[in-house]
């Protein structure tokens, strides 16, 4: 939790301070009341009160509680100020360290979890810096303050309201062993049901074809009910806590009557002794002191019981957020696996430092945690101005293999060099600047048309008209562009949900060619694109695009046959390379392939 509070700056220090002020200020004024109570109790038991000294001290009641509300506002302003920008820095912050992530660690947490860390766990949080940190400054304040207030005005009455706090604190022990664990068991469940919602909602066109929504529904219900039962009993305990400060509050106000008349009548009974009218006046005079000092003795008891109510609030709100704060921290103190390089600073540049070449030299890689390699000693080169292709069976490694360039993964052996230099050594920034990226599914923003095609551009660089139209026109997406109504501003719904799936994918690959990037990766890229798009796009490329390097995955042998390099792979290892009619002769692994797609004569 202390780490969250550091992100506070010295603004919100200050307005620390002046809640605390505000807060010293507010007891000190709550705390006056009984004192101006005691001096009409003590004027009325004495007979001798006057209307004036009820306005007198009536009216500096009236000061004090108009006081203590006007603090209160004050106070509650700062610290909500105060809750909103320390939510507002720390998930900017942790929003920063999840872009910062690589697949590895995003596949540690799960997208549905760090969602909920980023909106409900911050949101804790701030809800505890709001109310429960005001609290947790005065509630011990105004305990001690009332305590050594009342301490030495009957032992019999201390002792009632020291029992009535040792109640308190064992409800609050019981309180922490039996609902705090249940705050973080919680905050889990909360992914669950996240998960299994954001699964439904992006697979609901699989959900339906399927028939599977009563499987769905009951596997939301399974994680919807254990968080119900969870949530049902944290409610439950909290809905008896009122009833038990109802009657502790309550059964103190009765032991301290009930003490006080013992006290007084005791008094009385020496009447019945005294001899002179002065002892009889002085037994009724002790009685009257008595009886105000019961009436005093009472609100300052009551606020330390109200304190120790408060502090009990703050047991049920601090728990959660201390579960909250350690989840964040989970994520903001996870060792980044993919660190950018410092080339530009400590790297010595190669003298001939060759331009768009990407070099794999035995290069290997597992999974984090997993025992077998996907990839084993794959070396190839790609020089400026080469396509080259990669090919094989479902799972022989393609997409993992064209991941480790922009380093979605580092390689676990080996090295990948472009331009002369290890990617590892590249800044991150720089290494994406040199590349473009089509992923098997098309990536469509929430926009229009052009932010997403200028999605990749340089910042503060503006992209041409004349670029921008060059990508459709190359990518094949100007036709259906043309005929939207606005055009390039034509509004995009989110994950592009108003497109059709080869729309999607012409439009990611004129995002590609728009930043115009020296090494293009098409991971599968044209497989939502039909024959014709296809054969013209590749035709577009291979002319527009030809000093720039290309790696393309990809399934079908027509998109990859005029390649300038094919490498085919099977369970991560690379069984042939070259050319299209060298691997006909060469490779059984290609030709089975090919020629369960193409006949021999459209092959050849």
């Amino acid at each position: 939790m202390f780490k969250i509070l550091k992100n506070f700056k010295s603004k919100e220090w200050l307005c620390f301070f002046f809640v605390v002020v505000f807060i010293v200020g507010q007891v000190w004024l709550d705390l006056k009341l009984p004192g101006y109570m005691s001096e009409i109790t003590a004027k009325l038991t004495a007979g001798n009160i006057s209307m004036a000294d009820i306005w007198s001290s009536g009216g500096m009641m009236m000061l004090c509680a108009l006081g203590s509300l006007l603090l209160a506002i004050a106070t509650g302003f700062l610290v909500a100020k105060m809750a909103s920008k320390l939510s507002e820095r720390t998930r900017a912050k942790l929003f920063a360290k999840i872009n910062s992530f690589s697949m590895a660690e995003i596949n540690k947490f799960s997208t549905a979890s760090l969602i909920t860390r980023s909106t409900n766990d911050i949101t804790q949080i701030q809800m505890f810096v709001a109310m429960g940190l005001q609290v947790l400054i005065k509630a011990p304040i105004l305990a001690t303050w009332a305590i050594i207030t009342i301490l030495g005005k009957s032992w019999e009455w201390s002792l009632a309201t020291g029992v009535a706090v040792a109640i308190l604190l064992v409800i609050i022990a019981i309180f922490i062993f039996a609902v705090v664990p249940k705050f973080k068991k919680i905050q889990i469940q909360t992914d669950d049901v996240n998960r299994v919602a954001r699964e439904n909602l992006t697979g609901l066109k699989v959900v339906r074809a399927y028939n599977a929504e009563e499987f769905e529904q009951e596997k939301f219900a399974k994680a919807n009910n254990a968080l119900s039962k969870t949530t049902l009993f944290i409610d439950k305990s909290f809905a008896i806590l009122p009833a038990v400060m109802t009657l502790i509050m309550n059964g103190l106000s009765l032991a301290i009557y009930i003490i006080g008349a013992i006290l007084i009548n005791a008094k009385l009974f020496g009447l019945a002794t005294a001899t002179t009218p002065e002892a009889v006046e002085a037994i009724y005079s002790s009685s009257a002191t008595l009886f105000g000092d019961m009436v005093v003795f009472m609100s300052y008891a009551m606020q330390v019981i109200m304190s120790f109510i408060m502090l009990i609030m703050v047991f049920i709100m601090l728990p959660r957020a201390i579960v909250s704060a350690r989840r964040i921290n989970e994520v903001m103190d996870t060792k980044v696996s993919i660190v950018s390089g410092n080339y530009q600073n400590g790297t010595k540049r190669p003298k001939k430092n060759p331009k768009h070449k990407v070099e794999f030299k035995n290069v290997s890689f597992k999974y984090p945690n997993a025992e077998e390699y996907v990839l084993k000693d794959v070396s190839f080169t790609a020089e400026k101005g080469e396509t080259i292709a990669f090919i094989g069976s479902t799972g022989s490694g393609k997409s993992t293999l064209i991941n480790l360039i922009p380093r979605f993964y580092d390689a676990t052996d080996g090295e990948i060099i472009i331009d002369g230099v290890s990617i590892k050594d590249y800044p991150l920034n720089d290494l994406y600047d040199k590349l473009g990226y089509v992923p098997q599914q098309a990536k469509i923003l929430t926009g229009t048309v052009n932010s997403n095609i200028t999605l990749g551009n340089k910042q503060g660089k503006k992209a041409s008209a004349e670029n921008i139209y060059s990508a459709l026109e190359i990518s094949q997406s100007s036709e259906f562009v043309n005929k939207m109504k606005d055009g390039l501003e034509t509004n995009i719904s989110q994950g592009g949900s108003n497109l059709s799936g080869g729309q999607k994918q012409s439009l990611s690959i004129a995002r590609d060619i728009a930043k115009d990037p020296e090494i293009f990766i098409f991971d599968d890229t044209f497989s939502a694109l039909d024959y014709k798009t296809d054969k013209k796009l590749r035709k577009e490329i291979s002319t527009k695009l030809k000093d720039s390097t290309c790696f393309i995955v990809a399934q079908r042998i027509g998109t990859i046959k005029n390649a300038d390099k094919i490498i085919v792979l099977d369970s991560g290892n690379v069984v042939g390379m070259g050319k299209h009619k060298d691997l006909m002769k060469n490779c059984e692994v290609y030709k089975e392939i090919a020629l369960s797609q193409l006949s021999k004569e459209e092959l050849e």
